[in-house]
This record gives structure tokens, sequence and C-alpha cells, in this order.
């Protein structure tokens, strides 16, 4: 069954433009001149229940506005658009208790009381027993190592910290559908990681569909199975990372320790040579010649060690930005 279901959807906007300096700004006054900007424009894409799945794409790529417009905070422009068989702009009160929108970059803690008042204030507008609240905030709280600061004061928090109050004060009620808008933003990698555990296993407990956006490849590579690519509002791709990584991926990564220094020049031979320290080199290797250029090292050098990676998921990504409309 769907969770999600989304078909031809747009949102355009219309937008003025103004000419530089004073009689620019008084000829506006008279002739006002506007232009449509397509943040989305028409995508389409399915998404299961207890799905996680990751929707990514450049600075404005038109994430944040599908999301929010799955959220029901923004009215499509046109198409189809519905969330566990609502319609997310109806704001129906039904819709608004199974979701949750959680954004990296928008806290809705109080920021002079402590967590808990929040949580609070959230259980008294969701309706939710006493008995429910404890057991779901206690279970969150020890998912997220939360139990000495929701007596702290919001501002006293680290960032770490209050994005881990913000998912807890984003599921107290128990959606079904969550989405999360770059969760992990400005975070150290300690943290990112943390949060990524979190998510993962929230998943698994709850069976909850999640639509994930990030800028840090790390969370989509650990925790998505499923990616959706757009940009300047397009659908580029959608299906497993896996088959992406295999498509787009035409070389890997050699990491060779030798067991004495060897000649950087003569390794040209076999593929481009990233980077050398001390008797580790690592070297980029086509896709296809990856088995016969290993073979040959092995063969023709003493080697202590020798580890073959896919390419780093960033560069695969930015390269299909670059192509554009992706066939797999």
């Amino acid at each position: 069954m769907s969770a999600i279901s989304v078909s031809h959807f747009k949102k355009h906007y219309k937008v003025e433009e103004k000419e530089p300096g004073l009689f620019g700004s008084l000829k506006s006054f008279v002739h006002k001149k506007t232009k449509i900007v397509k943040a989305v424009d028409d995508i389409s894409f399915e998404i299961k229940e207890g799905e996680l799945v990751g929707f990514i794409g450049p600075n404005g790529a038109g994430k944040t506005t599908t999301l929010k417009s799955l959220s029901g905070l923004l009215h499509p422009t046109d198409g189809k658009v519905e969330v566990l068989g609502y319609k997310p702009y109806t704001r129906d009160h039904k819709f608004l208790k199974q979701i949750s929108l959680v954004m990296g970059q928008r806290f809705q803690l109080w920021w002079d009381l402590p967590p808990i008042e929040t949580y609070l204030l959230n259980k008294e507008i969701y309706g939710i027993t006493d008995a429910t609240y404890k057991k779901t905030l206690d279970e969150l709280v020890e998912l997220l190592e939360l139990k000495e600061v929701l007596n702290i004061q919001t501002r006293k928090l680290s960032l770490g910290q209050r994005m881990k109050c913000e998912l807890v004060a984003a599921l107290l009620h128990s959606p079904k559908i969550l989405f999360l808008d770059e969760p992990t933003i400005g975070l150290d990698v300690v943290m990112q990681k943390k949060i990524r555990d979190f998510i993962r296993e929230y998943n698994k407990r709850h069976n909850a569909t999640i639509l994930l956006t990030s800028h840090y490849m790390m969370d989509v590579k650990e925790l998505c199975k499923r990616i959706i690519i757009i940009d300047h509002g397009k659908l580029l791709f959608d299906g497993k990372l896996d088959e992406i990584i295999q498509k787009f991926a035409d070389h890997k990564i050699f990491s060779i320790t030798f067991e004495k220094q060897v000649n950087i020049d003569v390794l040209k031979e076999f593929g481009e040579v990233i980077d050398s320290v001390e008797q580790t080199v690592r070297i980029s290797v086509e896709r296809e010649k990856s088995s016969e250029v290993a073979a040959q090292i092995l063969k023709k050098f003493q080697v202590a060690d020798l580890s073959i990676e896919e390419a780093p998921i960033e560069d695969i990504i930015r390269s299909i930005f670059n192509k554009g409309k992706v066939n797999v």
C-alpha cells in the first residue's frame, strides 16, 4: 500500500522582476514585470508504508518545496498529492496527527524553557494520554540518550542536543509519516552518526514511512536503499541506490600499500594516481579494467595490502546532475 502518492505534481510561483536603481523602482509602479518560477515541475513517485527513501538534489532543486507540499504547508499548482489517502493542503486534523515535519534549520522548542515543557504542550495539542505519553517519551529519551538534558533551558543546549530534542518533540504523537529536511545539518560527524542510528532504529521499530533530504551523502548511503533525485524541479532518478552506483561509477578506487617504496610514475599506467603517503598509494581505475589491473599489480609488485572501493557517492551524484535525465 502506498503511504505517499505524487502524480504530475507542480508548484510554480509568480515573482516580480525589477530593474535596478530609482528609475527601475518608479518603472515597476507603472508596469510590473513578472516571471514564473517552476520550483517543482511535473514529478511523480510513490512511497510504500515503512520505506525509508532519500530525496536528494542541489540547492534550489525543489526538495523543501516538495516536503512542504506533502505536509500540507503549500498548495500544489497542479497535479495530485496524497499522503495516507488525504490531500495534505486540506490540513485535516486526522491527517496532521499522523505526520511530522522536521527541518534542520527550524526549531519548535521554546527557547527559554526546558524541552520537557514543549513536550507537555505537545501532549495536550495532540491529545496524547498520560500512559502513552510516558511510554513514548521514555522510549525516545532512551534511544537518543537525553535523560540528563530534559530539564535544561533549551538555549543552553548544544546544537546536537537541541536537534535530538527536536526529534522527540516531532515524534511524541507517533506519526506514521516522517519528513526529515536536513536533520543533521551543522552537526559534527559523531552527532550525525547518532542521529542516523536513531532514524534507522525508529524506522525499524515503528515501520514509519520516512522521506529524508540531506546534503550529507553519508546520511543517504547509510540509511536509504532507494533514492529520488531531482534538479531544477525535474525528476532525474527514482530507484535503488546500488543501481545508480553501478551505472554512474565508471571507476573504482584502489588503495595499495607496498612492501617498499614504488616509483609513482610506474603506477600511472594502471590509472590516475589520486595521492601517495609513504608506501600507500590510491589510484582511480576504470571499472571494467579493475580485475585485470588488480592481478597485474599483485604480479608486478610486492604488495602488503590492497583494497578496492567504489567511487565516493558525492562524485556519482554530481555526475548525474551534470548529465540530466537518468535511465536505469
